[in-house]
């Protein structure tokens, strides 16, 4: 029996993980309210990790983010530097479909992305192409971001293949003011 422990021990997290991410109702009228569209809506810097599925950090990173709210459509402008030099640059459409959803797509990812936000939570699941020792994987993204009571935005991101999670990422975001902001 103890040469299942390790086996068993590993099911139990896996199906305590999968449950983890919960339902995005469960943030109705949770509060500060998150609206990407207004959150993002100038200029944005993010720093964040990649973690194995050990929990080992693989990679380092920042952002910077031009964002551009006009009407129902967000344009987020992303450029990445990561810590060992290597640069990425990503662009968000965003077209807001009701209140609280959004269809996305990016120059990197495949086909349109439905989001959807509530309370002070915003997530999306999207496939995403990654390159690794050479070789391309595409993984499934799912994003949850929460508004935090100071202004700041943490992404959790689970990278799945085939349902099962082999890496996190974790983002904070913090708006940049300028002068000209209240």
């Amino acid at each position: 029996m103890h040469h299942y422990r390790p086996i068993i021990l590993a099911l139990l997290t896996w199906l305590m993980v999968g449950c983890a991410n919960g339902d995005l109702e469960l943030y109705a009228g949770t509060t500060p309210k998150l609206d990407i569209g207004t959150y993002f809506d100038g200029r944005s810097r993010a720093w964040g990790m990649v973690q194995d599925y050990s929990g080992e950090v693989q990679r380092r990173f920042t952002v910077d983010i031009d964002g551009r709210l006009d009407g129902d459509t967000l344009v987020l402008d992303e450029r990445f530097m990561y810590d060992n030099g290597d640069t990425d640059h990503r662009v968000w459409t965003f077209e807001r479909q009701a209140e609280d959803h959004w269809f996305g797509s990016a120059n990197d990812v495949e086909g349109p992305v439905v989001a959807r936000q509530a309370g002070h939570v915003f997530t999306m699941t999207y496939p995403l192409d990654v390159e690794i020792s050479g070789r391309t994987f595409t993984f499934t993204m799912d994003d949850w971001m929460f508004l935090q009571p100071d202004g700041r935005l943490i992404n959790r991101t689970a990278m799945k293949k085939f349902g099962v999670t082999l890496a996190e990422i974790t983002i904070v975001f913090d708006r940049q003011f300028t002068a000209e902001d209240p």
